[in-house]
This record gives structure tokens, C-alpha cells and sequence, in this order.
């Protein structure tokens, strides 16, 4: 990384405690509304505020949308974060150029893809820490099947050989993946050495055998148990490291279908079996417990 400075945390600036920013998953709204029709981006927004997110994980918007997005995010005062899915340094530097400007808080990205391993991961994931670091932008690579980071196993290997990695946690890949039906004593060191990078965390839950399951108005699945002392863990260790004025983002993030449950006569009538703007809600006040749990230990 030579003299270059990760940004491994968010900073607002500010002389206040280190704090929590819930924010919510602008695709996870895909498909929400009243039964009769979808939300419009406005009804969207005001949903989120009125539910006491403080922010969005989305997409850099289009030109033609641009105007919309600011006028919004400064009417509801909300963060706003970007997902990316780069496959080389210059695909991450294009986007920056137009995340700084714009005002994106960090840079969220799911790195393609799930073949490259060794040597060439590890080189291009220094590439991209990197190159963030130079544009001086926070950025948080996800663990996420399907991607640079497919498994448990190789991921722990690339922030043992960067020291610079940081990482969004969403550990429900994982678990789906590796099919901890009721969590897994061999998974936990290795899960431990990604917590230990935490910089940003997305709340969903798998059963072990689906991506995404409903909990429950009470919050009563057994898996709710291992991944609240998940993101415990994460939190403390954020913690651990961060002053006045850092901020951690927490994103619920419940993906519409095909990541929902459906009732899907193939592909024909597609229903969600869950409420999903109704778990989303859940999902918040496991974040929020999962804050202050980590604030007493």
C-alpha cells in the first residue's frame, strides 16, 4: 500500500461518540407497496424515514435521475452508500470519480468473480484498496458467494495477506453455502478472523438451506440467535478501534424475489410468502439490540 492511507471507517466529521447508521437497501424496496400498487420513489423514501432508517445502500443514480436522488437525500438528511461489482481497478476508479462528487458516504463492493482465486485475487484486491485509498473514498468488499470472496475459506486467506482489506459482513452467504443449518463450532474461528475486519454489516438470515428466511414478527428463528451474536461480535470489534465522529453502517437488506420465499408456479404468478417491508422493520430492531448489546460488553 506503500504511503497511501486505507480509509477503513467512516468519518463524519463530527466530535460525537462513534455511532450507528441504519440504513435501509433500495433493492431490497423492489416490488414494496400497498398491495394495489407499488411505492413511487417518493412514497419509498418517506417509508423509510417514517420507519427511523438514517440512510440508503443503492446505486450510483443515472444523470437523468441525479437531481432526483440528491433533493430526496438532503430532504431526509439521509447517508447515502453505492454498491459496485468490480473486475478491475479501472472499473472501481471510473465509478469513484463519479461516487466523490456526488456525495456517496462509502463504497460497497461485491468483487467478480467467483474463479478468481490466489495469487491474481490477492492482486486484485490490493488494486482495489488501493486505488479507493488514492481517491480517498471508505470501501468495504462483501462476503458473497458468487464472487471474489465465494467462500469462507479463501476470504480469510486474502485479509491474511492484506492488511488493508475491510469488509461488509453478510454472513448468510456463508451459512448457506456451508449449510450451518444450526451454526457450525468449525466455522467460528475462521468467521471471527472476518469480523475482525468489520466496517460495515448487512442484516439478513439463511436456515442454512435458503439465502433468506422469515423470522418471524418476534424475531423467534433459531438462526436469529447465532447471527445477532455475530453482528455483536463485528460491532465490538468496530468498536474496539473507532473515535469521535465514525460511523458504521448496518443495512437491512432483504432482496426481493427470487432471493424472498415465493409461491412461483414457474415463473408464472410469482407471490412472496413473507411481508417483506414487515421483516425489513424486524431486522431493524435486531440491529438496534445488536448495537446496544455491543455497547454494554
Amino acid at each position: 500500500m506503500g504511503n497511501v492511507q486505507t480509509l477503513y471507517r467512516i468519518n463524519d466529521g463530527s466530535a460525537k461518540p462513534p455511532r450507528l447508521d441504519i440504513q435501509q437497501s433500495w433493492w431490497a424496496m423492489n416490488g414494496l407497496g400497498d398491495g394495489v400498487r407499488e411505492w413511487s420513489m417518493e412514497e419509498k423514501f418517506e417509508k423509510i424515514a417514517e420507519a427511523g432508517f438514517t440512510g440508503i445502500l443503492g446505486s450510483l443514480p443515472s444523470p437523468e435521475q441525479a437531481d432526483r436522488w440528491q433533493r430526496l437525500l438532503e430532504q431526509y438528511r439521509f447517508s447515502f452508500g453505492i454498491h459496485s461489482f468490480p473486475a478491475s481497478r479501472e472499473d472501481l476508479s471510473s465509478l469513484l470519480k463519479q461516487a466523490k462528487p456526488f456525495g456517496v458516504q462509502y463504497v460497497n463492493s461485491q468483487v467478480m468473480d467467483s474463479f478468481t482465486i490466489g495469487n491474481e485475487a490477492v492482486s486484485l484486491l490490493n488494486d482495489l484498496v488501493h486505488e479507493a485509498a488514492l481517491q480517498r473514498m471508505p470501501y468495504f468488499v462483501e462476503t458473497h458467494r458468487g464472487r471474489i470472496t465465494q467462500d469462507l475459506h479463501r476470504t480469510v486467506d486474502y485479509v491474511s495477506a492484506i492488511a488493508g482489506l475491510r469488509l461488509t459482513i453478510d454472513f448468510s452467504h456463508y451459512v448457506v453455502a456451508g449449510e450451518m443449518v444450526n451454526g457450525s463450532d468449525q466455522a467460528e474461528p475462521f468467521l471471527d478472523k472476518l469480523l475482525e475486519r468489520t466496517s460495515a454489516l448487512h442484516a439478513r438470515i439463511s436456515n442454512g438451506e435458503q439465502i433468506q428466511v422469515d423470522i418471524g414478527k418476534d424475531a423467534t428463528h433459531p438462526m436469529v440467535h447465532h447471527f445477532m451474536r455475530w453482528w455483536e461480535r463485528g460491532i465490538r470489534y468496530w468498536l474496539r478501534d473507532a473515535g469521535a465522529g465514525d460511523v458504521l453502517p448496518f443495512v437491512s437488506e432483504l432482496g426481493p424475489p427470487s432471493y424472498s420465499i415465493t409461491m412461483d408456479n414457474y415463473g408464472q404468478n410469482v407471490r412472496e410468502i413473507s411481508n417483506r417491508w414487515e421483516q425489513s422493520l424486524v431486522l431493524k430492531e435486531l440491529m438496534e439490540e445488536a448495537w446496544r448489546r455491543a455497547l454494554l460488553n
